[in-house]
């Protein structure tokens, strides 16, 4: 099966001037991509060239880089216009057995419904309005747009929450969900935890990992059950001096190592290891770190504002909760068995591959429909 997945954004720039990466094989659509290939089909990523490396990379499928226009009205951070899409999905489509586009409230993905409807299938993330300039943009988007040119399209959410949303202007929603899958070849599970706790983040505001400082000091109090472990905090941003000034002011900072931003290679193994993943972000969607934790067999404590939670509290893959504190860095410690092999037991369903798979079901179903129709 020859796929087309139109996925613009690739990682996430906290403003309009969009970071340049080394690499781009850490991001989950590239992920999904190896998923595809996993299984025996050809993948074809389009991106926009915003996002492009600043290294050559050798991939093993074709990523097809197309230029944005228009940047100050269509900021190719949230909403990027490719005006060299519709050209391409237009000569392409018949080349292709299946289309998946990021996103209903997407230049891109209307461009994909209107050029090859009866192919395409529009991956959703977003649970609620997009809040610039007060949701004006995004409720007409999802009123009108949505309800006019994707009254057909069929839509398959990442998440229940953004299933639940899309659900009020899409009439099309799959029932089932596909969250960004991972790499199960190179996420190695392991049982043998040891004293230690793993944050993987972007050391910025909305991530509170002062939180999560203030947490642990209170776990590791002298007398406490926390004696003997380690905080590892993995990653990068514009709060880390903050961050050790607040470990070594909370007596905390023999106990927490700053490691800086690690590759993928280098991270894994010390989340394989942690007793649990610990998260405490005010404004996230669904989040690959999360997922790679359960894959590695680490169960995650969580606020409830990422979209996974949901099925860590369904599945038991660690502990959900809107202030967690002390307490529940000792209950993961007691019940770390019983979470760790909920983790393990779940982590298939996690796997990129698993997810492509699903959505070359769901492909092969338009392809019978197309069929039906001709017939």
């Amino acid at each position: 099966m020859r796929v087309l997945l139109i996925n613009p954004i690739l990682y996430t720039a906290e403003t309009d001037e969009i970071p340049k990466v080394k690499s781009i094989k850490d991001t989950m659509i590239y992920t999904m991509c190896l998923g595809f290939l996993e299984n025996g089909d050809v993948p074809v990523l389009a991106a926009a060239s915003d996002y492009k490396p600043e290294t050559e990379e050798e991939y093993p499928f074709e990523i097809v880089w197309m230029d944005t226009k228009l940047r100050k009205i269509f900021k190719p951070r949230c909403l990027p216009w490719m005006p060299g899409l519709s050209r391409y999905v237009k000569k392409n489509k018949e080349k292709m057995d299946g289309i998946i586009t990021s996103e209903v409230f997407s230049l891109c993905s209307l461009t994909a419904v209107c050029k090859a409807p009866e192919k395409t299938v529009v991956w959703h993330e977003l649970g609620a309005h997009n809040k610039i300039m007060h949701c004006i943009p995004s409720k007409i988007w999802y009123h009108m747009v949505a309800r006019i040119f994707f009254r057909k399209a069929a839509i398959v959410a990442r998440s229940e929450k953004a299933r639940q949303f899309i659900s009020r202007f899409c009439p099309q929603v799959r029932e089932m969900v596909i969250d960004h899958g991972v790499d199960l070849r190179r996420i190695k599970a392991d049982t043998g935890k040891e004293n230690r706790f793993v944050v993987v983040s972007q050391l910025i505001g909305r991530k509170r990992i002062d939180r999560i400082l203030e947490a642990f000091a209170g776990f590791s109090a002298q007398g406490g059950e926390g004696q003997g472990y380690m905080l590892d905090i993995i990653g990068s941003g514009d709060k880390e001096q903050e961050l050790r000034q607040l470990a070594e002011k909370l007596g905390i900072w023999e106990k927490t190592v700053f490691h800086g931003k690690l590759s993928h290679k280098e991270l894994a193994p010390m989340v394989a290891k942690a007793k649990a993943m610990l998260v405490y972000t005010e404004k996230d969607n669904s989040m690959v770190s999360i997922v790679e934790s359960i894959a590695a067999g680490t169960p995650v404590i969580t606020t409830p504002v990422p979209f996974n939670a949901a099925y860590i509290q369904k599945e038991c893959l660690g502990i959900v909760k809107e202030e967690w504190g002390r307490e529940e860095l000792e209950m993961v410690c007691r019940r770390n068995e019983e979470f760790v092999q909920n983790c393990m037991a779940y982590r298939e369903q996690l796997s990129a591959a698993y997810g492509s798979r699903l959505f070359a079901e769901i492909l092969e179903e338009l392809r019978e429909d197309r069929i039906s129709w001709r017939k």
